[in-house]
């Protein structure tokens, strides 16, 4: 059903009371005005400031008494037909207990027509003895060719604002529709005008932009942060396999699936410490042109009962309005541990439950980029097959990988990678991750400035020879989690 056929489905129902959450004030009162085709009642508004009004008249009738809220109560219990009376930014007046009284009155339909009453705020928070009578109307979010009028209108705005036409890239234009969804008109509005006073312009190069006001919007939970470094896919050594995956999908995640697909889902990424699998969650998003969200487990874990999982249910719907998005939670194993048991008093498993639950049943295109180290502490329902696309393992790199490392830090550096030797330097570098190699030249860079020369082939060859990697330092745990993950995982590379 459409939200117009359920407003009217609620009025020919006499619903007492209905709550509407929304700042778009001037859609509800147009989608009331709507539903008087289907089912007539008399439309009246009132606020503080205009006192009541009716609405479904041709003419616009003065206000009809006092704009005081003990005055429309009052004009509502007289009222001798059935109405529907929208009452916007009433609730903080019923704190005082007798005009409780007198809407409780109304609503139990004490000496008085069936009417419907609406209340309409940003927020509406209700006494208990009102919610239990409550309905509460949810307006559904603009589709994309509402908000292509919105845009459309906005540029054409801007052209008789300024004089000339706002250019517009048709394919950028398809792009930032999309990434409007889950924005109510008015801010969707405010975001398109920003994006199009800017330059004059609607192109690829408003995208970032755009995610970044959204997120500043739409981060109500507080627990999601937004990576503005993002790798380019093509500039990550090895992980080629990885590679082709997400170039496989990205058209369908992008875009609009092939018939009989669905679009990705999500993958986890295993592997050793220091390998680039955090990096990889930043590729990612990028080869898939959406912004890429971090979820830190840590910050969602409240003393008080019950508030650790609401901050994840926040932070979750906070994800999906921002879709098309990558939402990566590094290092997943902390918070969903699988030997958790009742020592947290459960919390551990209830929030791994609405985290199943989510995975499945989401249908925003949020991508999951899941990291962990530690495979021994997953819960087996996370690892099963169904719950990821794919289970990648980033093992440590191999030669050629090594030597891609080398020439991408070492041209970060501003140093010419053909000036050394890179076989032999990748060579010695056997057993180290993509983190140590890093780490080697800075620790190289270091030692040329204390001797006050350049950085060569035998003073890095040094470095690294005086380096003991972390498949050295714990060789047993590496070795464990290659002997699991190999037969087991995809290779990322």
């Amino acid at each position: 059903m459409s939200q117009l056929q359920d407003l009217t489905a609620l009025i020919r129902a006499n619903t007492p009371l209905v709550v509407i959450e929304t700042r778009d004030e001037d859609r509800v009162v147009e989608l009331f005005r709507q539903s008087l085709m289907h089912v007539w009642r008399a439309l009246h508004r009132w606020t503080i400031t205009e006192g009541l009004r009716r609405l479904d008249l041709d003419r616009e009738d003065p206000a009809d008494g006092p704009p005081d809220a003990s005055y429309v109560l009052r004009a509502i219990q007289e009222a001798d037909q059935r109405g529907i009376y929208l009452l916007l930014d009433f609730h903080p007046y019923l704190g005082y207990a007798s005009h409780q009284r007198l809407l409780r009155d109304i609503l139990q339909r004490r000496h008085c027509e069936a009417h419907v009453v609406v209340l309409v705020g940003a927020r509406v928070e209700l006494p208990p003895e009102l919610e239990a009578m409550a309905v509460r109307f949810t307006p559904r979010l603009p589709d994309a060719a509402a908000l292509l009028k919105l845009v459309r209108e906005e540029a054409e705005a801007y052209a008789r604002e300024h004089g000339r036409r706002a250019e517009a890239d048709p394919e950028a234009v398809k792009r930032i529709v999309r990434n409007l969804q889950g924005l109510d008109l008015h801010d969707a509005r405010r975001i398109a005008r920003q994006l199009i006073h800017d330059d004059g312009a609607l192109t690829e190069s408003d995208l970032p932009q755009l995610a970044k006001l959204k997120f500043e919007l739409l981060n109500r939970s507080g627990h999601l942060h937004y990576e503005y470094d993002a790798a380019a896919l093509d500039g990550v050594a090895g992980a080629r396999r990885l590679k082709r995956w997400v170039q496989l999908r990205k058209a369908a995640f992008a875009g609009s699936p092939p018939p009989g697909l669905d679009p990705p889902r999500g993958i986890l990424l295993l592997g050793v410490q220091g390998c680039g699998k955090s990096l990889l969650a930043k590729a990612i998003a990028a080869g898939f042109g959406v912004p890429l969200l971090r979820l830190d487990f840590g910050t969602l874990y409240a003393k008080y009962h019950g508030e650790t999982e609401q901050n994840l249910r926040s932070a979750l719907a906070s994800a999906d309005q921002l879709a098309p998005c990558v939402l990566w939670v590094d290092e997943i194993e902390k918070g969903v541990a699988a030997d958790g048991g009742d020592s947290d008093g459960g919390v551990s498993r209830r929030v791994l439950g609405y985290l199943l639950t989510w995975m499945s049943e989401r249908k925003a295109p949020v991508f999951l980029v899941a990291t962990a180290n530690q495979v021994q502490h997953l819960p087996a329902e996370l690892l099963r097959k169904g719950r990821f696309d794919e289970i990648f393992f980033v093992d440590l790199p191999n030669p050629d990988t090594r030597v891609e490392l080398l020439r991408i830090h070492l041209s970060t550096r501003g140093l010419q990678p053909d000036e050394f030797n890179l076989p032999a330097l990748a060579a010695a570098a056997n057993g180290f991750s993509g983190a140590e190699i890093e780490q080697a030249i800075v620790s190289g860079l270091y030692a040329a400035h204390a001797s006050q020369g350049p950085l060569d082939t035998t003073l890095l060859m040094e470095e690294i020879r005086n380096t003991r990697p972390l498949s050295v330092l714990m060789a047993e745990q590496v070795a464990a989690l290659r002997e699991w993950a190999l037969p087991r995982t995809v290779p990322a590379d």
